[in-house]
């Protein structure tokens, strides 16, 4: 079906719809003559006769209210997409899907998600966790928009925008306080309980490859499945929990915790925003990634 017949269809529904056709002409912003023309097009095309003439000015026949049926559930249609385009282009409303690990998302995240619900309280946020592997592949996959992890990322079919920097350390509770102010070795660290996130995340692999570097291996005595439970280790004595410094701030700060200091400096980590290169983000996402920057 041509593009013409879409334009005759819209004729014969204002046509129908208030049985006039200078009232048709005016809702369209046309001729009487062009509505005429339209109406006799269509009518030739279809091979029926749609209206005949009354005191009032235009009814359907038999078949003509047939079409109608049709022709209005469309319209319907239609103008239910056109306000649903409008609400999404507003953001008054559609769905906004994050990827990333639960740390991320409560530690730097969590006060651009609230500001961003706030002034958009019709997009739904879901927030689905997962390691860098599993939220690239979630991210190809569709089921996210947007992915925030730890670069680097080197991957052909993503674009990486630059986050912020986080910096990792060994951090200690009460039970260890004889190391603190004290500068130790990395062979000095390793005579202590050593407790690591278990999943294998870039901070991991990172700190791993560190010590291999000088020549250890890096053997935690303890394993734990989230950031919660290393701060949590630390503060009871367990042993020493290697985290980022930005994610235990309020525990530093009321010393609850200490920070290991090494003879080594520990290189900052960079987050990054994964997006699919070459695709087109939702307003909403677009809208998002503008406040993480």
């Amino acid at each position: 079906m041509s593009i013409v017949n879409h334009e005759l269809y819209k004729v014969f529904y204002w046509a129908a719809k208030t049985g006039s056709l200078s009232q048709a002409a005016k809702a369209l912003y046309l001729t009487q003559p062009s509505v005429s023309h339209a109406i006799k097009q269509l009518e030739e095309s279809l091979g029926i006769t749609l209206f005949y003439r009354n005191s009032k000015g235009v009814a359907l026949t038999q078949e003509g209210a047939v079409l109608y049926s049709y022709i209005e559930k469309s319209h319907i249609l239609i103008s239910i997409a056109e306000k649903k385009m409008t609400e999404l282009k507003n953001l008054d409303s559609g769905e906004l899907k994050i990827g990333g690990s639960e740390s991320l998302f409560k530690h730097y995240l969590l006060p651009f998600l609230e500001e961003f619900h706030q002034q958009y309280p019709g997009i739904g946020l879901s927030l689905i966790h997962g390691t860098t592997p599993e939220i690239i592949s979630y991210l190809k996959e569709g089921r996210v928009d947007l992915g925030v992890v730890r670069m680097p990322i080197t991957d052909p079919q993503l674009e990486v925008r630059e986050g912020i920097q986080l910096q990792d350390c060994f951090v200690a509770g009460a039970h260890y306080a004889d190391l603190k102010n004290k500068v130790i070795t990395l062979e000095m660290l390793l005579e202590y309980p050593i407790i690591l996130f278990s999943r294998n995340s870039r901070a991991r692999m990172g700190i791993t490859e560190l010590f291999h570097g000088y020549g250890y291996e890096l053997k935690p005595e303890i394993e734990v499945g989230s950031v919660g439970l290393l701060i949590e280790c630390a503060q009871k004595g367990l042993g020493i929990s290697y985290v980022t410094r930005e994610f235990v701030s309020k525990e530093l700060e009321d010393g609850s915790l200490f920070e290991i200091q090494l003879d080594v400096q520990l290189p900052p980590s960079q987050v990054g925003i994964m997006i699919m290169r070459n695709m087109p983000l939702s307003r909403a996402a677009n809208q998002f990634i503008e406040r993480i920057k």
